[in-house]
């Protein structure tokens, strides 16, 4: 198995790497890149369903959108099961922690709407039962696409395979809510290819997923971010010199990290509406570093690519290892080459006294960061936890050159509209 960087030959690009020296750079509870302590007492958005991964209505530039007022968005839900048999112990008491372990099984997209950015209301779902053509609805982006409401919902269907696809429909606003209408007719647009990403067939454990569709700034060309895994069989990718990177003496024994291969994948549209993808080669590969390079994203500033992705401590190779939480690397254009933010990577990780308190961030173009609440401890050893399934309190960050800070923490799921669009 050649290489990473031999691996695509006379392409458009090379992918950036993530090296496994990169990730040994990587420390856990430094202030300026760890997220505050979310406390064991969180208000619960809602006690019917559970939310993880949050998708705000968006424009294609990156910024958080209003309609007529309304702030708007989209989240991977499932009902809580609290009566459900399946769910209850052997004394008949409800197994909340079970029930959140299984709810990836019946993931459905929902919306949601405020006027103020937080105390969301609970709008329903996006699509009706049996419009998407697979049994998941994995995240994605809603696009706000124009004045007349028109939104294009970009997400993954899961089971069977993995397809980005898309939905359009139309938000509708009255001075009382939000209602979602149409989305009735989804669009297959690409899958994993075995030849840049990795297909099932490939590796069981593959990722294929994510959709983020941006305008490029300075293109003006439409493209889109997913997360992917690097096209090869299972056990055969190679770490070399390159993925390993410039590492000190004893470091060199990269273990059985052969089987990380996670990728930033990137596709570019050959139509205005987005309905035709040509994939190409990942902008960043993580071969030998991690496994999972989740919802990535970008931020544009100062005429630079900040490009965003979420991973696991879980996910890791052997010989290196970091926070649940959001990793960062820049570029000056699109095609990179890219090099990690704070010299790691790492961005906004959860502290070691609460590893699993947030995950799925999303940075947005005006410094906040969103996310769920996975679990709380709820007594100094650990053991006994708060499950979440709700929105964790948003995060202020400062991005400057090669580096960012943490420098606030506001309400829960703060989401404030950057624009607001008034429909005709």
């Amino acid at each position: 198995m050649k290489t990473t960087t031999e691996k695509f030959g006379a392409t458009p690009h090379q992918p950036s790497l993530w090296t496994r020296a990169d990730a040994l750079k990587v420390r856990a509870d430094d202030p300026t890149t760890t997220q505050p302590l979310v406390s064991a007492d969180f208000p619960v958005l809602s006690n019917d369903v559970f939310i993880w991964d949050t998708m705000p209505l968006r424009d294609l530039d990156g910024n958080v959108t209003s309609v007529d007022g309304w702030s708007v968005i989209f989240t991977l839900t499932a009902d809580r099961h609290p009566n459900d048999p399946q769910y209850l112990d052997e004394d008949g008491n409800y197994d909340i922690l079970r029930d959140w372990n299984d709810r990836h099984g019946r993931a459905k997209m929902y919306y949601w709407f405020s006027r103020t950015g937080k105390n969301w209301e609970f709008g329903g779902r996006v699509m009706a039962e049996g419009v998407s053509p697979t049994a998941r609805e994995w995240a994605g982006t809603p696009i706000l696409l124009n004045d007349r409401g028109e939104v294009d919902l970009y997400y993954t269907a899961v089971t069977p395979g993995a397809t980005i696809v898309k939905v359009r429909g139309r938000v509708v606003t009255t001075e009382h809510g939000v209602s979602m209408v149409g989305f009735e007719k989804v669009k297959p647009l690409f899958e994993a290819d075995g030849n840049l990403y990795q297909t099932e067939a490939q590796n069981a454990f593959w990722g294929f997923r994510d959709p983020w569709p941006f305008r490029d700034p300075n293109d003006g060309k439409l493209y889109m971010l997913f997360e992917g895994n690097v096209a090869g069989e299972r056990g055969s990718h190679k770490v070399g010199e390159a993925e390993i990177g410039d590492v000190p003496p004893g470091y060199e024994d990269v273990g059985n990290s052969r089987f990380q291969t996670a990728c930033v994948g990137i596709a570019v549209a050959r139509d205005a509406d987005g309905d035709d993808w040509e994939m190409l080669p990942p902008l960043l590969t993580a071969v030998g570093v991690n496994d999972q390079t989740e919802r990535p994203h970008f931020v544009f500033q100062d005429g630079k690519y900040y490009l965003f992705t979420i991973s696991h401590t879980f996910t890791y190779a052997d010989g290196v290892t970091g926070p649940d939480g959001v990793y960062g690397f820049v570029a000056d254009s699109l095609f990179g080459p890219y090099v990690p933010l704070n010299g790691s990577g790492l961005v906004l990780g959860n502290p070691s006294s609460q590893p699993f308190q947030t995950y799925s961030h999303y940075v947005m173009p005006n410094g906040l960061v969103t996310s769920f609440i996975d679990s709380v401890p709820t007594d100094e050893t650990g053991t006994q936890i708060r499950v979440g399934g709700t929105e964790a309190p948003t995060v202020g960050m400062k991005i400057k050159g090669l580096q960012t800070f943490v420098v606030a923490e506001y309400d829960y799921g703060y989401i404030p509209p950057m624009l607001d669009v008034t429909l005709k």
